[in-house]
């Protein structure tokens, strides 16, 4: 099944994505070293027991973020995007730890015709991650520009 096209996106849908995502310490660490991210607070559990206030490491937060927008694209972008156009208002206003499990809230914010491609147009979602203690985590603001069925 696609993702949304633009005419489906409605200014006040929420969604509550169905899959939910439990984080393992191989997901962080894989995560951290791909990017080339060696900070101690995701990967040494020593350091992160005696030298952080978490006492444990925390998931990489750029690991968080896609992860939330991963399991938004089923149900919001699949097949049906040209292109993400940005990600805005990042925050994590909880720290995310190995074993919590996310699952995920979309709102779609606005919605605007392309003025230079009548079968696209911008929609911008805001996107919520919540672990197991429906505790939010995570959330942006993104923009897709959307596939349209119809011109204008």
């Amino acid at each position: 099944m696609p993702g949304l096209y633009f005419e489906e996106c409605e200014e006040g849908l929420v969604l509550k994505h169905a899959i939910h995502r439990t984080i393992t310490e191989t997901d962080n660490t894989l995560f951290s070293a791909m990017t080339m991210n060696p900070a101690a607070l995701h990967l040494d559990h020593h350091y992160a027991e005696t030298e952080t206030e978490f006492g444990k490491p925390l998931v990489n937060s750029l690991f968080t973020l896609g992860l939330v927008i991963g399991i938004s694209v089923h149900e919001t972008t699949h097949g049906t995007t040209i292109a993400n156009l940005g990600m805005t208002d990042v925050s994590f206003p909880k720290p995310v730890f190995h074993g919590d499990t996310m699952r995920v809230e979309t709102s779609i914010i606005s919605k605007r015709r392309s003025k230079s491609r009548p079968k696209a147009g911008i929609v911008t979602f805001e996107h919520r991650g919540y672990n197991q203690r429906d505790e939010l985590v995570a959330q942006c603001t993104r923009q897709a520009f959307m596939i349209a069925k119809t011109d204008g």
